[in-house]
């Protein structure tokens, strides 16, 4: 396990260690660095806590196979013309399942954008729901089939509706961190955003308030070093997103964003410390993004195939199957039994989505305007005949 904490000061190791800088990588033989009692100031490094059971990893695992198998096929589905447009979360399925299980969904708030799949199957979105949403059909439950993928309120999940608009939802975040805290609930919101939201003014603004007023939100920066064809290199003049944290006056931690224990771990302490009023943390998961931006995108004109097979090398699904085989968790007939079941999960949910029909058009402004209130035309009338009485009284 990988993980990188920075603060003001020097970080303090454990009793028998010697201190180190703060920046200091920390390997699978150092204990990772606490952030429950941590402040700008100073951090106090303590064992690993309590981690996830072999039940929690098969579970992870068998939730990745389902997002990773509905991914493959909104892709296939875009490529025969039927979903416009489809982003990929290949790569970044470890991150999202690890906030899942250190959070707790009946009270936390998750504030997504466009890459959360494996988050929301893990948050309890089907995969029929997920398809009527690429294949824009009726019934599916986030905008009615009026907005991109993934986009939208679900009823059931509380992740918020976000905007296409990079960085939209970290503002948001922080304000109902501050509804949360002025209520006096014991609530966590998770924002997350790739690197390239790192570089909004939205990014700036939501961690300068969120340092100030303490509250209770975890900005998770999904780094996959892209902002579709813009290399990190060209969009951070710093070591890390991370590391912008101190400037804010709260914590940052840098993770191996592949290893679903690396991430759960930081995650568990994050969320800790939020719910204890300690204040916002700053996770920066490294990941990979295995496909283009989106199937509008060529990423073959500006990364090599050398460095797409890096990325493909650092897979969180193989890494977590490799991990469950070591462990004696695993073996074929399991494995095979976990991807035909997705399969057939996945299939269903695609011939009951491919049958569904379109919204009607009739429908087009259900829930853009409240029958409740008066048109237009009626308020009109109705301001004409006040003044022709006030003209008449006159």
């Amino acid at each position: 396990m990988t993980v990188r904490f920075y603060a003001w000061t020097h970080i303090k190791t454990a009793s028998n260690a010697e201190p180190v800088e703060a920046g200091q990588t920390y390997n699978r033989y150092m204990p990772a660095p606490s952030i429950s009692t941590a402040t700008a100031g100073k951090a106090q490094v303590r064992s690993n806590g309590q981690g996830l059971t072999e039940t929690d990893l098969l579970k992870m695992y068998r939730i990745m196979v389902l997002s990773r198998t509905l991914d493959e096929r909104a892709w296939i589905l875009n490529r025969q013309g039927k979903a416009a447009i489809v982003p990929s979360s290949q790569g970044h399925e470890a991150t999202q399942l690890a906030c899942a299980w250190a959070t707790d969904p009946t009270r936390d708030h998750y504030l997504i954008y466009y890459r959360q799949l494996p988050l929301l199957v893990a948050l309890g979105v089907t995969p029929l729901e997920l398809l009527k949403g690429f294949l824009a059909k009726e019934g599916e439950p986030l905008s009615g089939a009026r907005q991109f993928p993934m986009h939208g309120a679900h009823p059931r999940v509380d992740a918020f509706s976000f905007s296409s608009v990079v960085g939209t939802q970290m503002p948001q975040a922080v304000g109902v961190a501050l509804a949360d805290k002025m209520r006096g609930e014991s609530r966590v919101s998770v924002v997350f955003f790739g690197d390239g939201g790192s570089s909004q003014g939205d990014c700036h603004e939501a961690m300068n308030f969120a340092g100030i007023h303490k509250l209770p939100v975890i900005f998770l920066c999904e780094n996959n070093r892209y902002a579709i064809s813009v290399p990190i290199r060209k969009q951070v003049a710093t070591e890390s997103v991370a590391g912008r944290a101190a400037s804010y006056g709260f914590p940052g931690v840098t993770v191996d964003g592949t290893d679903v224990e690396a991430v759960y771990e930081v995650m568990r302490e994050a969320v800790e410390r939020t719910r204890s009023r300690g204040g916002p943390v700053l996770i920066e998961a490294m990941i990979e993004r295995i496909f283009p931006h989106t199937t509008d995108d060529d990423q073959t004109k500006y990364r090599s195939a050398e460095e797409i097979q890096r990325a493909k090398d650092r897979d969180p699904v193989p890494l977590l199957e490799r991990k469950l085989r070591d462990r004696g968790i695993l073996d074929d007939k399991l494995r095979e039994q976990i991807w035909a079941e997705a399969k057939r999960a996945v299939n269903q949910a695609n011939a009951e989505a491919d049958a569904a029909p379109y919204p009607d058009l009739s429908t087009m402004y259900e829930g853009v305007y409240g029958t409740s209130f008066p048109t237009a035309a009626s308020e009109a009338a109705a301001g004409h005949a006040e003044a022709k009485g006030r003209r008449q009284a006159a």
